[in-house]
């Protein structure tokens, strides 16, 4: 079976070209079609696995810009269960059954599947995305699907709502009453702490440490904190075209790369690589100091506003942790070199973000500023007593405490 990969640019839908997905085990080939390469603005979709040139592109596993249309962890499980109880009728052998099984509507990125000419997007359903109004109906599917008691109609109503970014963590798209798309991201029934709220107010954070975020707020269903995010690949009903950091530095699945390594990819892919390359250490030193621990390049991403430049997307996926619930998955590390991740690495890391000594302080006392005063942004958003006990190890913490001592130094 071949696949029509087109992606929405400039106000139109436009084939890219023709993706022959694997049987199990053979190779993925993908190639751009003429038509797409002989524009005088045509562009690689994934500039390091498929380089625009004509002929066919082969990998052993799906190319990094089309996984990154796929599910999450989260939207793996809703598409398993929905084939389990027979709403779904393909099971997925592939990474690219998963992609197709995701709504078109709501995919992340601007990339866009079908069959045939003349055949529909893929997958399409009713096409209506449920409206911030019903979060309580989101969460009440969610909490089913997490005890297993899930309907077929539960299925359907969060499969129609897509799953593109987030890893784990119950999420729905939903339709803000301006129209534009957001991500809704709801508890477990068994969290220990209210996870909504820690996103939130880390957001809040790192937007007043000079770092671009989405629109976000957290809303309380029932009780319960539900943060929602506004999408940044869509404006209005216009997709930009997404690539994960992972995906832009050509990286295998398990192979972690470096902060280094990134601000690498922004020289070579970039648009606006100098202030990228600022923002970018600025992120770092945000992430080690609120305690980021979820902190891998497929939270990190590019948006393409002018052909073949990409730029970093906002911020997203910042979540802190506290010191008790910290795994010991190693964080991205900021150099080649693997060393421990540290305010002092990062500080002597600074030349390769085109930073002066001088400049890197600078950042680092705005951000530890903002990390200090994260009770009281807390108690803006008007969280919990127990919420913020909870939270303050993951802000009051070593890392703070050595940024301090090098700025006193």
């Amino acid at each position: 079976m071949s696949i029509e990969v087109h992606i929405d640019w400039e106000g139109e839908t436009k084939r890219v070209g023709l993706l022959r997905p694997a049987a199990r085990g053979a190779t993925v080939t993908f190639e751009y079609h003429p038509t797409w390469i002989s524009q005088p603005k045509a562009f690689a979709i994934d500039p390091t696995n498929l380089p625009l040139r004509a002929g066919p592109h082969h990998s052993p596993m799906l190319f990094g810009a089309i996984q990154d249309c796929g599910p999450d962890r989260w939207g793996r499980v809703l598409i398993e269960r929905a084939v389990r109880r027979q709403v779904l009728d393909a099971k997925p052998y592939r990474d690219f059954d998963y992609v197709l099984a995701l709504e078109d509507s709501t995919r992340i990125g601007a990339l866009r599947f079908r069959a045939g000419a003349e055949g529909p997007f893929l997958a399409t359903s009713s096409g209506r995305v449920p409206p911030v109004v019903q979060l309580a109906a989101l969460l009440n599917a969610t909490d089913a699907v997490h005890g297993e008691t899930e309907t077929a109609q539960d299925l359907r109503f969060l499969l129609g709502a897509g799953s593109p970014l987030g890893g784990a963590r119950p999420k729905s798209v939903v339709a803000l009453p301006d129209g534009q798309l957001a991500i809704a991201k709801f508890p477990k029934p068994d969290d220990t702490r209210d996870i909504a709220a820690g996103e939130v107010l880390a957001l809040g954070l790192a937007r007043s440490a000079g770092i671009r975020v989405p629109e976000h707020q957290l809303v309380q269903v029932r009780g319960r904190g539900v943060s929602v995010i506004t999408r940044f690949d869509r404006i209005g009903t216009r997709r930009i075209p997404f690539l994960s950091a992972h995906s832009l530095l050509g990286l295998a699945p398990g192979e972690v790369g470096s902060y280094t390594q990134l601000a690498d990819g922004i020289r070579q892919c970039g648009e606006a690589v100098r202030e990228d390359l600022r923002e970018l250490w600025r992120r770092l030193i945000f992430s080690l100091l609120a305690s980021n621990d979820d902190d891998h390049l497929r939270n990190h991403g590019f948006l393409m506003h002018s052909a073949g430049h990409w730029s970093l997307s906002p911020a997203y996926d910042l979540n802190p942790v506290p010191e008790m619930d910290r795994s010991q998955t190693p964080k991205t590390p900021i150099t080649e070199r693997q060393e421990e991740p540290s305010v002092a690495v990062a500080l002597d890391a600074a030349p390769r973000f085109g930073l002066r000594a001088a400049e890197a302080r600078g950042i680092l006392r705005d951000v530890v500023t903002v990390i200090r005063q994260w009770r009281q942004t807390a108690r803006r958003l008007r969280l919990s007593a127990g919420t913020i006990s909870a939270y303050a190890s993951a802000f009051e913490n070593p890392s703070i405490d050595e940024a301090s001592s090098l700025l006193e130094a």
